[in-house]
């Protein structure tokens, strides 16, 4: 299911921009409160989501996202004005934010905490292996098709709804009473302090992480066709593919913080990278070192998030970190945004730098919490 809708929605991504300012004759500006818009929607109704996946069956759930994805991917093949657009973009953004938190309580459901990294690593190289074959197979097709756009999206409503179909064979073992009764009473403030505190950790470097399509803008800024752009982007999600499940088994290994740490380096070195290169050619290097920075982090961090809970408030839990680091990122598209110049390279530089400082010292912060833990706990008794 996840294969198919990223297949579907990375095929649209990185023509999107290019179909709203040629084809539909909106300005640059639109572009981005489109995305703005339809990200922060996402982040709201993940919160809300995970909330109701604790309560209810999760497989309603996942199937109204990727249906409500499959309807956003419609709209966009029929518009022939922006605001169309902007309605598409953000009911599929909304579909994203109803299913991702009750997919992600569902996929460890019954799982110990050992095998939890193996588990995302699984599902994210599956997910990101459709962000491999989207951009080529809509590279190809806008080669084939002599540069014509429109085509591309009703080939992406193909997959989409192949996605939603397969709901169909997901199984949900559902809740028990006892489950359902705690996960009815569950609030926010009985989540475990560990949580809150590497929930905050997290939302902070979130704060310097930038959409994707700021990134693939630079290297357009370095010299890279519309071609070369889509090309470098599939490389990055290939690697990205590659590596989810080997780091998501280390972190089943080593402690998640510092294998999340290698995720940061590898972060400073992907915006560190684009800030300083000026040949073209680099972009498809850097970026696929980049791709380690998203496979050490975004499974293993949902991972190490889901290790914090109890079973009954896993959707909760994986609802409001999905949430707030999403509200981040869009904070820092921001704040890029503004401060991103001719060619971005200072955003890109800051960004990189205070992603470094992290990594260096995220394992200690995590060992002194543990620590603390400890002794609390040793206190008490």
């Amino acid at each position: 299911m996840s294969f198919l809708q990223d297949a579907a929605s990375e095929l649209l991504y990185p023509i999107l921009p290019i179909f709203i300012t040629t084809v539909l004759g909106a300005p640059p500006a639109v572009v981005g409160a489109i995305e703005g818009l339809a990200e922060g929607g996402a982040s709201v109704t993940k919160v809300a989501a995970g909330r109701l996946a604790d309560r209810i069956a999760r497989r309603p759930l996942i199937g109204a996202g990727y249906g409500l994805a499959a309807v956003g991917k419609l709209l966009i093949a029929v518009a022939t004005m922006w605001p169309l657009v902007l309605l598409a973009r953000v009911v599929d953004r909304l579909g994203k934010g109803v299913r991702g938190a009750p997919r992600d309580a569902l996929l460890v459901d019954g799982v110990p905490n050992g095998q939890r990294g193996k588990v995302f690593g699984l599902h994210r190289a599956a997910d990101t292996a459709g962000a491999v074959v989207g951009p080529l197979v809509g590279l190809a097709l806008y080669e084939g098709l002599e540069h014509r756009l429109r085509p591309l999206f009703w080939v992406a409503v193909i997959p989409a709804v192949a996605s939603v179909a397969l709901v169909a064979v997901v199984r949900d073992p559902g809740r028990t009473g006892r489950a359902s009764a705690k996960a009815v009473h569950a609030r926010w403030r009985s989540l475990p302090s560990p949580y809150w505190r590497v929930l905050a950790v997290l939302f902070a470097f979130n704060l310097m992480n930038f959409p994707d399509a700021l990134l693939l803008l630079r290297a357009h800024a370095l010299g890279l066709s519309t071609a070369g752009v889509v090309g470098a982007y599939a490389v990055y999600n290939l690697a990205y593919a590659a590596l989810s499940y080997p780091a998501g088994a280390l972190s089943d290994r080593l402690p998640r913080p510092l294998v999340f740490a290698a995720g940061l380096v590898f972060f400073a070195v992907g915006y560190l990278g684009l800030g300083l290169i000026r040949a073209p050619w680099l972009v498809f290097v850097v970026l696929p070192l980049y791709g380690g920075f998203a496979a050490c982090t975004d499974g293993v961090g949902k991972a190490w998030v889901s290790t914090l809970v109890p079973d009954h408030q896993q959707g909760t839990a994986q609802g409001l970190y999905q949430g707030a680091t999403g509200a981040a990122i869009l904070l820092a598209g921001l704040w890029a945004g503004l401060a991103w110049g001719p060619d971005g390279h200072l955003p890109l530089l800051v960004s990189g730098i205070a992603a470094l400082v992290l990594a260096g010292v995220l394992p200690t912060v995590q060992h002194l919490w543990r620590t603390s833990s400890t002794e609390a706990s040793n206190r008490a008794e």
